[in-house]
Parts: C-alpha cells; sequence; structure tokens
C-alpha cells in the first residue's frame, strides 16, 4: 500500500470510528471484482471473502443489539426490523454516510457505469469492511463499531419508522422483470374471531411465489412479498 493510500484512508477511518492495525485489509475490503480482473491480480484479492464474513457478522451483532435495546419485542418484530435496516438499501445508505464510494478500487467498466453509486457495491463494501474489521481484531472490536452506527441510525426514531414496504417494493421489481404485478389470495382463516391468524398466497403471472401469515391481511401480505422478494 502507497503511502498516498494510507494518508486517504486515514479519514475513512475517522469516519468508521476504527483504525486498522492491517491497512491491506481495508484496501482488500474496498477493492471489487472488476478491479481484479482488469489487474490480473490474484482472485483472493476482491472483497467478496470479507463481504461474506461481514454479513454474518453483522447479523449477529444486530440482532444482539435488538434483543438488548428492544425487550419487550417478539421475535417476529425483532425479524422484521433486522430486515428493514440491514437490506441493500440502508446498507448503501450508511455506505454513503462514509462516503465509501470515493474509496472503491473499481474497473473500469464499472466506473463508466457509476459504479461508486450503485447500492449493490456501496453495500457489499459495506459488509467487507465490517468482515476486515472482524479479521484485524476480532469479534468485539467489530461489535463496538456496528452497535455505534446502528445507534445513531436507530436514534430516538421509533423502530416503525424502518419497517419496509415489502409491497410496493415487489410491485415495482415485478414490473421491471415481469412487466406484471402480484397478486395477493387469502387461502385460511385461522382461530377465533378476536384472535385470528390470517394466511396469503402470492402469485406472479400465477406461479405462487411466497406465502405469508399475519394477525391482519396486510401483515400476511407484507411478509408474503418480503419472502418473495428473497426468492427474486
Amino acid at each position: 500500500m502507497t503511502k498516498e493510500e494510507k494518508e486517504k484512508f486515514k479519514n475513512l477511518e475517522s469516519r468508521l470510528g476504527y483504525s486498522f492495525k492491517k491497512k491491506d485489509l481495508l484496501k482488500r475490503a474496498l477493492t471489487h471484482r472488476s478491479y481484479v480482473n482488469e489487474k490480473k491480480l490474484d482472485s483472493v484479492e476482491h472483497n467478496e471473502r470479507l463481504e461474506f464474513l461481514g454479513d454474518a457478522v453483522l447479523e449477529l451483532v444486530v440482532s444482539e443489539f435488538l434483543m438488548n435495546r428492544y425487550v419487550n419485542f417478539s421475535e417476529g418484530e425483532l425479524s422484521k426490523l433486522r430486515a428493514s435496516i440491514v437490506n441493500e438499501k440502508q446498507l448503501a445508505t450508511l455506505a454513503r454516510g462514509w462516503h465509501l464510494g470515493d474509496y472503491l478500487y473499481l474497473g473500469r467498466g464499472e466506473e463508466q457505469t457509476s459504479g461508486r453509486e450503485k447500492n449493490s457495491l456501496l453495500a457489499d463494501a459495506f459488509e467487507a469492511i465490517l468482515g476486515a474489521v472482524y479479521v484485524d481484531r476480532g469479534f468485539k472490536k467489530a461489535f463496538e463499531v456496528i452497535r455505534h452506527h446502528y445507534s445513531k441510525l436507530l436514534g430516538d426514531q421509533p423502530p416503525e419508522n424502518f419497517y419496509k414496504d415489502y409491497k410496493t417494493e415487489l410491485q415495482e421489481k415485478s414490473q421491471e422483470l415481469f412487466r406484471s404485478v402480484p397478486h395477493y389470495k387469502l387461502v385460511a382463516e385461522m382461530g377465533p374471531d378476536h384472535d385470528k391468524i390470517f394466511e396469503v398466497e402470492l402469485s406472479i403471472r400465477q406461479e405462487v411465489m411466497g406465502r405469508g401469515t399475519g394477525r391482519s391481511k396486510k401483515e400476511a401480505e407484507q411478509e408474503a412479498a418480503q419472502k418473495a422478494l428473497q426468492k427474486l
């Protein structure tokens, strides 16, 4: 790593709130596959392996953080909130707060197609950095970094503000991919009138893409839409 790179990374480390012992780990976390292919570097020099690790670390830390912060939440509520703050769009938003796009190592193709602004690349690099922190100094440090940034993200806002509108997102994706909109069908109602559970089946172009359950039809439809998005 050059002296110029080390100086440049100081600003990123300041935003991150963490100084790497092994600076090469940070560089690898910022290196996209397109750059490695273009420079004919060893395949382990891109950030995908660190991203894989960072994804697992992030999910574990956020799960523990949310359990401790929202002690009265059910498993379903915790899962819903976690999904809303570790999705690609939210990770990319956090990455932009670090100005992460300015530091990415990209091939010419990605540079020409505004790769520094792509949600997918920013989210992947964000997770790769968390994986790099874990490799650099272990779980405790990774926990501290993640907790710090997610405490700021959640702030004093009610958690419902982060819940994702899966139905709207699925409708947009369905129209983009299939030129068709999702259809929701109520397939079952269970329990007494005062405590019903609804089950909904979601299909796109007559193919079943997901099922969801909930205490209202709307909640069941949201769960079905979430599962369909994961499938897509």
